[in-house]
């Protein structure tokens, strides 16, 4: 008997266990419904009071959707769609899977989504990343750290609306950039490390190989390309208007959350919460022998990047020096609202939000120590920018439509330079390996 209920005690332990642990995801469960339908009933009790200000706040979101992300994002949703589907993304991942392995850890294909979210900005690194995961190009690890550090601001926006507009200095770009960036870059060296364990994807015996010429290995790109194209199948027709579609849907996404967000801050502006937390903030940072007028840059930022970039350049009395720290912070943490457009991407596959926040997380760290550290050698000396790329704050900001042109063909330049360059870092790597 007693022999019998030691064989049955740890059936019975273990059912217990599952019992108590669907007890506990169903308590969790009730506990966030309950949560989001408190919250849902909150902003409808501040809508019904302040309707005027949430109206006001709705319109400046559309606004900034329709002026501002909807010209410079969708050509390059477009683009990316169309590229997949041509198998010109696999062209280009079969030339630079010399570097990206090495360094990042992820495919050759993985360059692609480089060039195009530096170039193009948040979210179409995390757009793109999604559709390689759904067609199975790279592992859900590979994924989750490729979108870690292709997350970041476009070069228009930082030298046209942050440097020229925000700052009214066109020689701090090139201290921002160099933090923005090169930590987007080092991140991206730190992330290789994230779930180590995982396999990779599988490399074919050709591209293992190191021999091989130049030709050899532009010929493997376009077997690579060929047989992804075949294997697509969909006519042009049918491919160009898959891409509209689905980029559409995507944007109309990305302008309600901008416009939900743009509400949200209203709110806590009128019911003096946000007033409250910088009264909070600025005593933190009085402490910490910093300026307290980086309070609102710091809580703007948190939530949208684009306020706490113009807060930042308005801090004039916390000096030019603490002014880049705390823009290079905004620019790398990207706000809230921005999480929200990627976790919405990201909730399409399986690649979890956790490591993206992490990773902004640390982003931001490391561009604000980069900014400091950086800005006595790249402090601004003139005014002068490449004439493609000299905007204002308003063109970027309020006139999307009308520069639409101007800055097409300056992310264009932008993203032949990346993708140049990383086609050169390629060749020279795969020189040394033979």
């Amino acid at each position: 008997m007693a022999a019998h209920t030691m064989i049955m005690d740890p059936h019975m332990s273990m059912n217990v266990r599952e019992g108590r642990c669907h007890s506990l995801y169903k308590h969790r469960s009730r506990a966030s419904m309950l949560f989001i339908v408190l919250f849902a009933l909150l902003f409808i009790l501040l809508l019904l009071l302040h309707p005027r200000e949430a109206i006001q706040s709705s319109l400046r979101g559309i606004s900034i959707w329709w002026d501002v992300l909807f010209p410079s994002l969708l050509p390059f949703f477009i683009i990316s769609e169309a590229l997949l589907g041509f198998g010109i993304v696999h062209f280009i991942g079969t030339l630079l899977d010399p570097v990206m392995r090495p360094l990042f850890r992820v495919p050759g294909v993985g360059g692609f989504v480089v060039a195009m979210g530096y170039a193009s900005g948040y979210p179409v690194g995390a757009k793109l990343t999604s559709q390689l995961r759904e067609q199975k190009l790279i592992t859900r690890a590979e994924g989750e750290r490729l979108v870690s550090f292709t997350t970041s601001s476009d070069p228009i926006f930082l030298i046209g609306a942050v440097s020229v507009g925000f700052f009214g200095h066109a020689g701090i770009a090139l201290t921002l950039a160099a933090a923005h960036y090169g930590s987007g870059l080092l991140l991206g060296l730190f992330m290789r490390f994230h779930d180590s364990k995982a396999p990779a994807t599988p490399m074919s015996a050709k591209k293992r190989s190191p021999e091989g010429s130049l030709w050899s290995m532009l010929q493997q790109a376009f077997q690579a390309m060929h047989t992804a194209r075949i294997q697509d199948g969909r006519p042009l027709g049918t491919l160009l208007r898959d891409a509209v579609q689905s980029s559409l849907k995507l944007m109309v996404v990305v302008g309600g959350l901008v416009v939900f967000f743009s509400f949200f801050m209203e709110m806590l502006t009128v019911t003096n919460i946000m007033n409250s937390w910088n009264a909070a903030l600025s005593s933190l940072l009085s402490w910490l022998q910093l300026s307290p007028t980086l309070a609102e840059a710091f809580t703007g930022g948190l939530f949208e990047v684009t306020i706490g970039s113009k807060a930042a350049g308005t801090a004039t009395t916390a000096g030019l020096h603490m002014q880049a720290v705390a823009a290079a912070w905004v620019l790398s943490w990207a706000g809230l609202s921005v999480h929200a457009q990627i976790a919405s991407i990201l909730n399409q596959t399986d690649l979890r939000y956790q490591p993206f926040l992490l990773a902004r997380f640390l982003h931001s760290l490391l561009a604000a120590v980069l900014a400091y550290a950086l800005f006595p050698w790249l402090a601004p000396k003139g005014e002068h920018l490449p004439t493609f790329l000299h905007l204002s704050s308003s063109s970027v900001l309020d006139s999307g439509w009308r520069h639409f042109g101007l800055f097409a063909s300056s992310s264009l330049i932008i993203l032949a330079s990346i993708l140049l360059l990383l086609l050169l870092l390629s060749f020279i790597i795969r020189m040394f390996r033979r």
